[in-house]
């Protein structure tokens, strides 16, 4: 496998930095350095016309919106993006600049949720929370400018493990969902954790840290919840972006979910990066591809969603079933 320039030159100031990984931290050290990565690496902070916060019931008490709207009047598409941080690091904030650039590419509304975090709220806890306020959204899209019809799910990483979960509830108890965005999800925590030892990048280590974390019984690896490759059936779920990175130990599970999903004639993209790490779509300010990956989301969410191109953007996504391959953060 080919290093990618920039990855390569990212590994190197790692190491010449001596930044720990984080799973060589306590949690609270952990939560503080991922969102310090994450902003250092994810370029200019994008203008948006509206950003609010609101607070909505959940299944154990209230939950943290933040809503990110674009120039646009009345009820608007609307993508709920789940943010990343393996189910124990990260907040609304550790979204922000990923919820700001679709706001404005697509553009449509973006949702993000505040879920509870492991280990003090093992799974399924953050499944319940990302479901609850899919179905509230749903529920009250008057009051927050939603197009009910126009409803999609997203997230990056853990993030990526949500949404997928989500459409496997919301096929059975709703909300019907326009489209579901996966980047560089986990979908099975049953086996071994792939990858190598490299302390500057997110590795094996990374994977089973954050899983022990998250699943408090062992047992639950097998739960579709937890693991949504294991699921018997996934047809009827909404049509899917998977986005992978080579040099990712989740790599090639988010391509076999692809696979799956395909398999289960579900409309399917998948868009893989070589020499690409994990962590590389929140960091458009440092890899080039993360760039090219949101706007390839942006695309596919336009698409979905029924919206025109227009100026700056990428008018020509590939086939919703076509296989396409252009060319961290520790999450």
């Amino acid at each position: 496998m080919a290093v990618h320039p920039e990855v390569a030159a990212y590994r190197a100031a790692r190491a010449a930095a001596g930044t720990p990984p984080l799973y060589a931290q306590t949690l609270s050290e952990a939560r503080a350095a991922d969102l310090a990565a994450i902003r250092a690496g994810s370029g200019a902070v994008e203008p948006v016309t509206e950003v609010r916060d609101e607070r909505i019931p959940g299944p154990a008490g209230e939950l943290p919106l933040r809503v990110y709207r674009p120039t646009g009047s009345g009820p608007l598409p609307t993508v709920l993006y789940f943010f990343g941080g393996g189910w124990t690091l990260g907040s609304i904030d550790t979204a922000d600049g990923i919820c700001r650039r679709l706001a404005n590419a697509v553009p449509c509304q973006v949702i993000t949720v505040g879920y509870r975090l492991a280990p003090e709220h093992p799974f399924p806890a953050a499944v319940h929370d990302c479901h609850a306020a899919t179905s509230w959204i749903a529920r009250h899209a008057h009051e927050l400018g939603v197009d009910p019809t126009r409803l999609a799910v997203g997230g990056d990483s853990a993030g990526g493990n949500l949404a997928a979960a989500v459409t496997l509830l919301s096929r059975t108890d709703g909300p019907p969902l326009a489209a579901q965005l996966l980047v560089y999800p986990n979908t099975d925590q049953s086996g071994e954790p792939a990858g190598d030892d490299d302390p500057a990048l997110f590795n094996r280590h990374s994977v089973a840290w954050y899983r022990t974390h998250y699943l408090a019984d062992p047992a639950h690896a097998k739960d579709p919840l937890a693991s949504p490759l294991l699921a018997d059936d996934l047809s009827g779920l909404p049509p899917a972006l998977v986005i992978t990175a080579e040099l990712d130990p989740l790599c090639a599970e988010g391509q076999r979910y692809a696979e799956r999903l395909r398999d289960a004639g579900v409309s399917t993209r998948l868009e893989h990066h070589p020499g690409m790490i994990h962590g590389f779509f929140a960091m458009p300010g440092t890899f080039t591809d993360g760039r090219r990956a949101q706007e390839s989301a942006a695309a596919f969410l336009r698409e979905r969603f029924g919206l025109p191109a227009g100026p700056g953007r990428v008018d020509e996504p590939a086939e919703p079933d076509a296989a396409t391959g252009p060319g961290s953060g520790d999450g």
